[in-house]
């Protein structure tokens, strides 16, 4: 398992979307779905 899936699969076990998760982390839900889908992990 890679990193974007863990963080997909943690992500969902919180009952989070990704613009709730990114606008907890103070970044942009386009950010959390590349690290999601591996396009990026900066």
């Amino acid at each position: 398992m890679n990193i974007g899936n863990n963080i997909k699969q943690l992500r969902q076990q919180k009952n989070l979307t990704q613009e709730q998760l990114a606008e907890k982390l103070g970044i942009s839900y386009q950010a959390v779905s590349k690290w999601e889908t591996g396009i990026s992990h900066n």
